[in-house]
């Protein structure tokens, strides 16, 4: 039998940090420091849930596209993965509470405290959003003009008005409403083995034959402890939040925002 022969750059690198003292996973393609010798970043801001691992193989597959030639970084939203069994959800209690780094503005400013703390200035940065995340890397334009960005590339969208889409007008009642009572089943699921939340993962999802067998991990990491909740309570604070489109942000950024990486994928 032949063996299968893997580039090793193909590998990714997982770190754990507190960043705004709450708990955050960072998927690496590439270096895994960065120093001004660095010229460019794409960094992947996920939506919602913000878990990494859910992107593992798009970013790989960016990664190799570039010949290999830049880092591929994707930072968690605050809270929305696993802690290893060394680290708690947050590093402080009280101060993670203050600043609410669990809600959408708290995330916005999770990121921009991430760049500023693990990538150096001089770094030139291409931000890949998806869904919250694009709204999240305008909102992060608009606070921060002096961010090196070359561009801004938008998968599926979620900038404005959120609440009145058919399916936002389904979930705004029960993320905004009836949030406590979502809070009891993800408890429950947080107590069955990891093996057999798996298990569930993979009968749920066993009839989607295109299925990423790379994601079956990070759901399972997901339905752990308060991840799931944390995700819940920032789509409440989306759904209020996310009104009016930034026409203004947009325009002054809009030689640097396009979806052109998309059509790249997708064909």
């Amino acid at each position: 039998m032949d063996k299968v022969v893997t580039d090793s750059r193909d590998e990714s690198h997982t770190d754990f940090i507190y960043c705004c003292r709450a708990i955050t996973e960072v998927l690496k393609f590439g270096s895994c420091q960065l120093h001004s010798g660095h010229k460019v970043l794409f960094l992947l801001i996920p939506g919602n849930p913000g878990v990494v691992g859910f992107y593992k193989t798009f970013m790989q597959t960016l990664h190799r596209m570039f010949g290999y030639r830049h880092p591929v970084w994707a930072v968690s939203h605050a809270g929305h993965c696993a802690p290893p069994d060394s680290m708690d959800m947050v590093e402080d209690a009280s101060s993670a509470a203050e600043g609410d780094v669990f809600g959408l503005n708290g995330q916005i400013e999770h990121k921009l405290a991430f760049l500023r703390r693990h990538v150096p200035r001089d770094t030139s940065l291409v931000l890949v959003g998806h869904s919250i995340g694009c709204y999240i890397i305008l909102d992060m334009m608009k606070r921060n003009p002096e961010l090196k960005i070359i561009k801004s590339i938008m998968l599926f969208p979620t900038i404005e008005r959120m609440a009145q889409t058919p399916q936002g007008k389904v979930m705004t009642p029960v993320l905004c409403r009836l949030r406590y009572l979502v809070y009891l089943p993800l408890f429950l699921l947080s107590l069955l083995p990891d093996g057999l939340k798996a298990g569930l993962v993979r009968l749920v999802f066993g009839g989607i034959s295109s299925l990423d067998h790379t994601v079956v991990q990070p759901t399972v990491g997901l339905l752990s402890g308060d991840c799931a909740a944390n995700a819940v309570y920032m789509g409440g604070q989306e759904m209020r939040k996310v009104l009016e489109r930034d026409n203004i942000t947009i325009k002054k950024n809009l030689e640097k925002i396009t979806g052109v990486l998309l059509d790249i994928i997708m064909t």
